[in-house]
C-alpha cells in the first residue's frame, strides 16, 4: 500500500517499510511521481556533486584490445592502472549481444513486481549469495541512495539454476563467462608489468578465485542534485569490469585530488578499475580510485559490474615476488573476509577503507 502523497515520507519508518520491508525499493519511489526528494535520501553539503569540480577536458584512458599481444596495448594498460585506476577498453573480446542480453535482463528484473523481487531480499532470499536490496548499508548510513540493486555471488552453475531469478540467470552467467577471457588477458598484463610472469593455479585463485555481479536500477529523481546514487568509495575487488549504458553519470576522482572526471558511455567498451585488492597486491604500484554515481532527474539508469576478487578464505597481501625484489611492504596481510567485511560495516566513505590493511 504506498502511503498517500502529501507528505508521505516524514515518518521515517514508514519509508523504510514502504522501499525495503515491502520491497518497492527506490523504483518504487520514483514510480509514485514525487515532486520532492524524501529527506532520509538528503546528502550533507560535502557528498553532494558539485558540478564546479569536474574537469570537462579530462578523460580516462581509452583502450584498443584488438590486438592484446602488442606491446604497446599492454604499457598502456599498465599506465592506466597505475595513473588513472580506471579505463575504459574497445574491441574486446566479450561479444556485443552478450552485453545487450544482460541489460535487457536488468530492466526485467528491476521490472518485476515489488513482491517476487522481494523473494532476494536480505530477510527471505533462500542464500547470502543472492541479494535484492536499496541503497549500500541502509543501516549504517546517515543519508540514502538512490539505488536498487540486487547482487549474485558466483558459486556453481548448479547454484546459479538453483537460486537465481530466472528472468536475468543465462544472460548473467553468460556475461561473466565471456568476461573471463579478458580478466585473464589483463591480469597477466598487469602482472607482467610486476614483473610477476607466472600466474599459476595458486596466484590465479587469489587474483581472481571468486566473483559477485551486481545488476544497478538508478531511477529517475526528484532533485537529483541533493542525493547520490552511490556515495564516493573506491571497491574491495582485484579487478572491477563494468557495463553501462548509455545515460552516463559515472564519475573517477582525478589525479591532482579535488576534481571528478565523467566517464562517458561508450556504445560496446567496458570499464575497468582497479580494486584495493590489486592496490594491496601491488604494493601500491596499481591504484584503487574513489568513484561516485550522480542521481538523475530525466533517466532511469543500469549498470552491472563483475567484482573479480581474491576467496574470503585468502590473506592477501603485496605479492612475494614484490618483497623477495626489495620492496618494502607498505601493506600487511589481511583476510580477505575481514577486508570486506570492514567495508560493508560502514556507510561509503571515499578511500577509507584501505587504510585497514596499512602498517
Amino acid at each position: 500500500m504506498a502511503p498517500s502523497l502529501s507528505e508521505p515520507f516524514s515518518d521515517s519508518s514508514v519509508l523504510i517499510d514502504f522501499v525495503i520491508n515491502q520491497g518497492n525499493g527506490v523504483k518504487g519511489l520514483s514510480e509514485m511521481g514525487l515532486k520532492a526528494l524524501p529527506k532520509q535520501y538528503i546528502q550533507p553539503l560535502e557528498e553532494r556533486m558539485c558540478m564546479t569540480n569536474v574537469q570537462a577536458q579530462e578523460s580516462i584512458p581509452i583502450i584498443d584490445m584488438s590486438n592484446p599481444d602488442d606491446p604497446e596495448v599492454k604499457k598502456s594498460i599498465c599506465e592506466a592502472a597505475s595513473k588513472w585506476g580506471f579505463f575504459q577498453i574497445v574491441n574486446h573480446d566479450v561479444p556485443i549481444e552478450v552485453l545487450e542480453n544482460v541489460k535487457d535482463a536488468t530492466y526485467k528484473f528491476f521490472g518485476l513486481a515489488a513482491e517476487v523481487k522481494n523473494k532476494y531480499s536480505k530477510e527471505h532470499s533462500l542464500s547470502n549469495n543472492v541479494r535484492f536490496g536499496t541503497s549500500f548499508t541502509p543501516q549504517a548510513e546517515k543519508a540514502l541512495e538512490w539505488k536498487d540493486y540486487l547482487s549474485l555471488f558466483y558459486v556453481s552453475e548448479e547454484e546459479a539454476f538453483a537460486l537465481w531469478p530466472s528472468v536475468c540467470r543465462e544472460q548473467v552467467l553468460d556475461y561473466m563467462r565471456k568476461s573471463e577471457v579478458v580478466i585473464k588477458q589483463l591480469l597477466k598484463v598487469l602482472m607482467k608489468g610486476l614483473n610477476v610472469n607466472e600466474i599459476d593455479e595458486t596466484k590465479e585463485s587469489l587474483l581472481m578465485g571468486s566473483m559477485r555481479t551486481n545488476l544497478n536500477y538508478y531511477p529517475k529523481c526528484p532533485n537529483p542534485e541533493l542525493t547520490v546514487g552511490v556515495g564516493r568509495h573506491s571497491d574491495v575487488s582485484t579487478l572491477t569490469i563494468l557495463l553501462q549504458d548509455e545515460i552516463g553519470g559515472l564519475f573517477v576522482r582525478g589525479n591532482d585530488g579535488d576534481n571528478w572526471i565523467h566517464v562517458p558511455p561508450i556504445k560496446g567498451s567496458l570499464v575497468i578499475n582497479v580494486g584495493d585488492a590489486l592496490q594491496i597486491m601491488s604494493n601500491g604500484k596499481y591504484k584503487s580510485v574513489e568513484h561516485r554515481v550522480v542521481a538523475n532527474g530525466s533517466n532511469n539508469r543500469i549498470s552491472v559490474p563483475i567484482f573479480v576478487n581474491p576467496r574470503p578464505s585468502d590473506m592477501i597481501g603485496p605479492l612475494p615476488e614484490l618483497i623477495e625484489n626489495g620492496e618494502k611492504p607498505i601493506y600487511k596481510q589481511v583476510l580477505y573476509s575481514d577486508y570486506v567485511k570492514h567495508f560493508f560495516r560502514k556507510a561509503h566513505d571515499g578511500k577509507k577503507t584501505v587504510a585497514f590493511a596499512e602498517l
